[in-house]
């Protein structure tokens, strides 16, 4: 039986969209991880940037779904996502401005791409925190 106490039913959307995120990221992350030697040519950056990248958003997506199994979600737990995503954002496109040379143009809108859906995972998570009561 699922417990839909208002505690709970409070932070759903929050639930949800922490979800969302970490299986976008988990899936980015292990695409990363298991075709950077043949994403190199495609989309530019080295396969260790790759790799690293990789590793790092497997690691966040199981940080996320941690998060959004506990009984409670602690506030600050929560913004620090919604910032890290808006950071992420800010870093992707200044990895553009500054190293897009490196980048293929597939590469280009990869990131470009990414950095607009992490856009929309902060604010949905950013919603998400504003239905908690």
């Amino acid at each position: 039986m699922t417990d839909l106490s208002p505690a709970r039913t409070s932070d759903a959307f929050l639930r949800l969209a922490l979800r969302i995120d970490a299986a976008a990221s988990g899936a980015l992350g292990v695409l990363s991880l298991a075709a950077a030697p043949l994403l190199v040519d495609v989309l530019g950056p080295p396969a260790p940037v790759l790799v690293g990248v990789g590793a790092f958003l497997v690691v966040f997506a199981a940080g996320l779904l941690v998060l959004a199994s506990r009984r409670s979600i602690p506030r600050p737990a929560a913004w620090t996502v919604v910032l890290g995503n808006a950071g992420w954002v800010v870093a992707s496109v200044l990895a553009v401005v500054l190293g897009g040379e490196a980048l293929t143009g597939l590469g280009v809108a990869v990131v470009l791409v990414q950095a607009v859906a992490v856009a929309v995972f902060a604010d949905l998570q950013w919603l998400g925190l504003r239905r908690m009561r």
